[in-house]
């Protein structure tokens, strides 16, 4: 379980404890757009307000199953990102085409992270019902295509259907700039600072290998040791500050 992810997973279920037994505070926390300038923390609020039980539990499942990796891949800040921006896309849909009705569920932020697991593993395999194994590229479109086809219907009242779609919107459109803005670092990243590290990568670990171990304490040839396989298996990276400096004193 990953930092935030368990964390929305706590505050959603403890948010719903509270708003069924307080009927004004469920009301007042509710999103219905067409009153979102008189009460514009709805916007997010709606979020953390559900409707019954399964409505909980299913959001909850699906962000305990699908979150943690998403995050790992983004990492936090990025994460509680595409989060909000999701539950924000899912409040607008809801405010273009359904501006009357009251939204409340996590289910438009939790869309968002599904989207997100579908374009980083296409083809990681979804258990639908725990039982039929789907690609998730699948799984995600099927959820889209169900989403549009009872929102034009009507068949399937009571549910916020806009705000699944609105959810997906927004984690495509948070993707998007996640991809454009990682791919202009990249560019902006000195070519010349990368060769230099590069080089005085590799002139640290000629002097490390270098280091003669006959000559050393029995404790610290045995650390040096440690520390050598570790470089030999991990690579440089994976060598700590204290690493580093322990075999430079060593040389």
């Amino acid at each position: 379980m990953t930092k935030w992810t368990g964390r929305l997973i706590v505050l959603n279920f403890v948010m719903a404890m509270i708003t069924w037994s307080q009927p004004r505070l469920y009301a007042a926390l509710a999103l219905v757009p067409a009153t979102v300038l008189r009460e514009p923390w709805t916007l997010v609020t709606y979020m953390f307000v559900h409707g019954g039980m399964s409505h909980l539990l299913f959001n909850l499942l699906t962000l305990f199953f699908f979150g943690p990796k998403v995050e790992a891949r983004l990492g936090s800040a990025n994460f509680l990102r595409l989060y909000f921006v999701s539950g924000l896309g899912g409040a607008l849909l809801s405010f273009l085409l359904a501006p009357n009705a009251a939204v409340v569920g996590a289910s438009g932020a939790i869309y968002g992270v599904l989207l997100a697991f579908a374009a980083f593993w296409p083809d990681e395999r979804i258990y639908l019902w725990f039982v039929l194994p789907i690609p998730s590229r699948v799984f995600v479109a099927g959820l889209a295509a169900l989403s549009i086809f009872f929102s034009a219907s009507g068949k399937a009242p009571g549910v916020a259907h806009f705000a699944h779609l609105g959810g997906f919107l927004g984690g495509w459109l948070f993707l998007l700039w996640h991809h454009r803005h990682t791919k202009t670092w990249q560019r902006r990243v000195n070519p010349a600072a990368i060769q230099r590290i590069a080089v005085q990568n590799r002139a640290d670990v000629e002097r490390w290998k270098a280091i003669p171990l006959d000559q050393l304490h029995p404790i610290n040839r045995e650390e040096v040791e440690r520390v050598l396989q570790k470089l030999e298996t991990q690579g440089i990276s994976s060598l700590t500050q204290d690493e580093r400096a322990f075999l430079d004193r060593m040389c």
